[in-house]
């Protein structure tokens, strides 16, 4: 089940799933799968409206597969809305398993950020 179109994405952010990061049965937690996805559409917002932001909303989250230790967990982040202070960035995630070299969809969520200032007060995206 992979995906042939990640051959021409980058993802934002890929690390390792390691033993810390598991359960008693080797399952990844799916709440360190989604602090890698907020890590993933964090950077692309940040990098969109030049600046800080903040997690305000996650969306639609779902997870279809699990994560092992071992895997290698890419998460790919697309901007689908931007608003006058917010920005929605679509994180899907993969898994290329340790054993068989087959990468699998894990996870996918729509997560929004706002742009805040320097004192964490809410300002416009910047449009371009």
């Amino acid at each position: 089940m992979t995906d042939t179109s990640l051959n021409t994405r980058v993802p934002a952010i890929r690390t390792i799933a390691m033993p810390a990061d598991a359960n008693a049965n080797g399952d990844i937690f799916g709440g360190w799968v989604l602090a890698q996805m907020d890590l993933a559409g964090g950077v692309t917002a940040h990098r969109r409206v030049g600046g800080r932001t903040a997690t305000v909303a996650i969306d639609a989250m779902n997870f279809h597969l699990p994560v092992f230790i071992g895997d290698e967990v890419s998460c790919y982040a697309e901007i689908v809305r931007i608003g006058r202070t917010s920005i929605a960035v679509k994180v899907e995630t993969f898994a290329t398993r340790f054993n068989s070299g087959e990468t699998v969809k894990v996870t996918e969520g729509l997560f929004t950020y706002v742009a805040i200032d320097e004192n964490r007060k809410p300002r416009p995206v910047p449009r371009g």
